[in-house]
């Protein structure tokens, strides 16, 4: 979602990053560029010119830190007003007393239905929820009960629902459920519509006043652009929202819809979602998406990918491999299933510090051939990836027919994975080598 602006912040901060005085010329011509990129971005003018004129009083105000550069402290005055803008840090929910009652608001098409479930899931695995009911009162839009039916199924969560239009006293009845049946959270889903009308607000309204929601979430489509301020404005004034959910952040948005919104409503972003699986869910840290907005990485979120994604105990076994130069197919195709629990490889990448120097972020992945690699795999018998070496081209021939790839594509991949096994060869008889893998500090990558 924040390419965009990145992309553009990156060459504003290139530019004065070695800079060795820092005149109120500098200083000056680097806001104006910073200012038509958050514009650009689809950030709300208003909030643009506080965020500029915040920055120049602390570039032109502030004390020179002799530690650093002149041009790195602009950086860092830069950084942390997103920061400041983003939220300072994400205080999560408050889980202490239940039932926690989510109340989840927002404009038609903004993904209030999946986002539902998604908390579900986060609350179950993250948080050690049991019980979790899913209140279908989306009385409007066709079939939204039935997603939400089919979605509690998918997290192993519990699902109420009316066949009727009152979408208030759907939510009544299910909050009375709880005087016969415990339940550790009870989420809404409510209605939406392509604007905020009367209607809308009055059934919201009745909602809250007669069931005491310890949150409201505003869900909003990160596409949103510049019609976010009176969306958060509006919900806000209206119903004392709690915190922002951000959709579809994993869409084309140009990220102006986050630093809008949480200006203007002056909450939290509590999530973002960054897929559309009901896994798919995030917590929004501020000081992370700045970091990656002026593409200095997030390694902390990174090593949170591996962590979670990668089975630590093969790794290091991995990593034994490389060393003794036992690593074959078998490993290999393991490695490959491991790295794909990540995510995509190109949102790993990007989170790299130096993304953008490198050229890392705007790298488009090829899923197809990685699926290519996998299958070329799966159809040698498990000797051929233990021994890769005799595969002649009378196999070639056989594994290429099994995996609907053409021979020049096996010999290709065989080629690459001799390549591999010498490198890690070479790095394993090093006394302080890389760990076995790729990236520093994460035993058992070949990438």
């Amino acid at each position: 979602m924040f390419d965009a602006v990145s992309s553009k912040l990156y060459e504003v901060i290139r530019k004065i990053k070695g800079t060795g005085v820092i005149s109120e010329k500098n200083i000056e011509d680097a806001l104006k560029d910073i200012r038509m990129s958050l514009l650009e971005a689809d950030v709300n003018y208003k909030v643009v010119k506080s965020f500029i004129e915040t920055v120049k009083q602390k570039a032109l105000g502030g004390e020179v830190l002799r530690s650093i550069s002149p041009g790195q402290q602009f950086i860092k005055i830069v950084h942390d007003e997103l920061v400041s803008f983003l939220g300072d840090k994400n205080i999560g929910i408050d889980v202490s007393n239940r039932p926690l009652l989510i109340l989840l608001i927002g404009l038609q098409g903004s993904g209030k239905t999946t986002t539902a479930a998604k908390l579900a899931n986060y609350l179950i695995h993250e948080k050690k929820f049991e019980k979790i009911l899913l209140v279908g009162a989306d009385t409007y839009r066709p079939a939204a009960k039935e997603q939400l039916e089919k979605l509690s199924k998918t997290v192993n969560a519990s699902f109420y629902t009316e066949p009727h239009n009152d979408a208030v006293k759907i939510a009544v009845n299910a909050y009375k459920e709880l005087e016969t049946r415990v339940y550790d959270a009870v989420i809404f889903d409510t209605a939406g519509r392509l604007h905020i009308d009367d209607d809308m607000i009055e059934e919201l309204k009745k909602m809250k006043q007669a069931i005491p929601f310890r949150e409201i979430f505003l869900v909003a489509d990160s596409m949103l652009g510049q019609e976010s301020v009176n969306v958060a404005r509006n919900f806000n004034n209206a119903l004392g929202i709690t915190g922002l959910i951000l959709t579809k952040i994993d869409g084309d948005a140009r990220g102006g819809a986050a630093l809008s919104m949480k200006h203007t409503a002056n909450v939290p972003i509590k999530f973002m979602g960054t897929g559309e699986k009901t896994d798919k869910l995030e917590l929004f840290h501020p000081d992370r998406i700045a970091s990656r907005i002026l593409g200095m990485g997030d390694v902390v979120s990174l090593v949170e990918k591996v962590s979670a994604g990668m089975d630590m105990e093969q790794a290091k076994r991995t990593e034994e491999k490389f060393r003794k130069n036992s690593f074959n197919l078998e490993d290999f195709l393991e490695q490959m299933q491991q790295m794909k629990k990540m995510g995509p490889m190109e949102d790993i990448l990007k989170m790299l510090p130096g993304a953008q120097k490198m050229g890392l972020s705007n790298v488009n992945m090829d899923e197809k051939e990685l699926k290519h690699t996998e299958a070329i795999i799966l159809s040698m018998t498990k000797r051929e990836r233990n021994h890769p070496e005799i595969i002649d081209s009378s196999r070639k021939a056989r594994i290429a027919k099994g995996s609907g790839v053409r021979t020049e594509n096996v010999s290709r991949l065989l080629k690459q994975f001799a390549q591999v096994r010498k490198m890690m060869k070479s790095v394993g008889r090093r006394k302080h080598g890389m760990g076995g893998g790729g990236f520093p500090g994460m035993p058992g990558m070949p990438f």
